[in-house]
């Protein structure tokens, strides 16, 4: 094998999920609780999603990008929630109809302390899970202490690149990236240059394990991979992404993670058509796809969907958007009590802006998780301190 190959080779490994033989995959029990956190990178715009249809205001900051009021007549437009609160179109028939069933809850205003506007600090910020005071500590994120406080009671992996920093600070937390899953799994010869080149080393174990999981995976996907786009991920396959996570998830995992692109929309953002229409609905798709191949363990499952931060509330020059501090959060669950905007709220007027610009955050990220994790493993007062330090649960009853 030549260097090249090798330098290929390797740095693949680099992107398997590491296990030990301590973290070797194995079937959870069926009825315990799943958590999924779906952050989306880069800020989206929730008030494009979650519509104030009822303040003139908001269609007074947004003559170009406003997404329109319902129409009573119409059965694909905005759909109205209650009569301040409206849904995008483009969600009306994936999470529109979950909520219908009461199987997703909206918490709007919801956000962290930081106000840096900044993507990095803010999306930092969230995965340590640390008050804005604290010392920033980069080697701990709340949901690695999470794991180390549920032990074995739910089985971690995060669905990226690499290991992400909330995960950071926990043994044997594995990683898989699904954008390759539709690829061939290293080959007998590969395999076996791998498994000598590790042999007697003390990451022998988490290679094997690597690549273990890696052909497991290939194997359960490659038939369905094939029927799509030649075996790759198209641009609109988050649905089929999803899909692959709730099967894992389903039999192994409990606690994951997973980040999406794509939303920081400064130019042409578009309102009921365009590029935040189109993520939103590729979104919708891919979570209403999760919960169906679930099947009966939906009811055993949540999902949180967060953002670093909200936009301006008004449109800027270019029809788009920029870097603002309130967000929408969705809780989704086959069990959950929804149907409903919860949490503490104020009405959408140019008053109540923070800074006379941004939604400003009533709920508290990690008092609103905090809450959800008491309700989901029954967290004690001293492992709640321990996953977020300093923070008051707060109990929506959403789960």
């Amino acid at each position: 094998m030549n260097r090249r190959h090798f330098l290929q080779i390797a740095a693949s490994v680099s992107a398997l999920p590491m296990l030990t033989t301590t973290g070797r995959v194995f079937a959870a029990p069926l009825a315990s609780p799943r958590f999924l956190l779906v952050f989306l990178r880069g800020g989206y715009d929730c008030a494009n999603l979650l519509v104030p249809y009822s303040s003139d205001f908001y269609y007074q900051s947004r003559p170009n990008i406003a997404v329109p009021r319902p129409d009573p007549k119409s059965d694909s437009g905005t759909l109205a929630l209650d009569s301040d609160w409206a849904l995008t179109p483009g969600l009306r028939n994936s999470i529109g109809e979950m909520y219908k069933n009461k199987q997703v809850a909206f918490v709007p205003f919801a956000g962290t302390e930081d106000l840096s506007r900044s993507h990095f600090e803010t999306q930092d910020n969230i995965e340590r899970g640390e008050p804005a005071q604290a010392r920033g500590d980069f080697n701990s994120g709340f949901m690695a202490r999470l794991s180390s406080t549920l032990t074995s009671k739910a089985p971690p992996i995060a669905f990226t690149d690499a290991l992400p920093l909330t995960f950071r600070g926990a043994s044997d937390i594995p990683n898989i990236s699904l954008k390759s899953v539709g690829k061939p799994a290293y080959d007998d010869r590969q395999a076996a240059i791998l498994t000598s080149m590790y042999e007697g080393h003390r990451l022998q174990g988490a290679v094997n394990d690597g690549l273990e999981l890696r052909a497991h995976v290939a194997k359960e996907f490659e038939t369905e991979m094939n029927q799509a786009n030649r075996g790759a991920v198209s641009a609109k396959g988050f649905a089929l992404e999803a899909q692959r996570i709730a099967k894992l998830m389903r039999d192994q995992y409990r606690l994951g993670f997973v980040d999406i692109g794509g939303w920081d929309t400064h130019v042409n953002e578009g309102n009921d058509k365009g590029q935040l229409a189109n993520n939103l609905a590729n979104l919708g798709d891919g979570l209403k796809a999760f919960a169906q191949e679930l099947g009966a363990e939906w009811k055993n499952t949540v999902v949180v969907v967060v953002s670093e931060f909200g936009r301006t509330f008004r449109e800027n020059g270019n029809r788009g958007t920029d870097h603002g501090h309130g967000s929408v959060y969705w809780v989704l669950g086959g069990g959950i009590d929804g149907g409903r905007i919860a949490g503490e709220q104020v009405k959408v007027q140019q008053s109540t802006l923070l800074q006379n610009r941004d939604y400003p955050v009533l709920n508290n990220y990690r008092s609103l998780l905090a809450g959800m994790y008491v309700r989901l493993w029954g967290l004690s007062p001293a492992q709640l301190a321990t996953v977020f330090p300093e923070t008051k649960a707060a109990d929506l009853k959403l789960v």
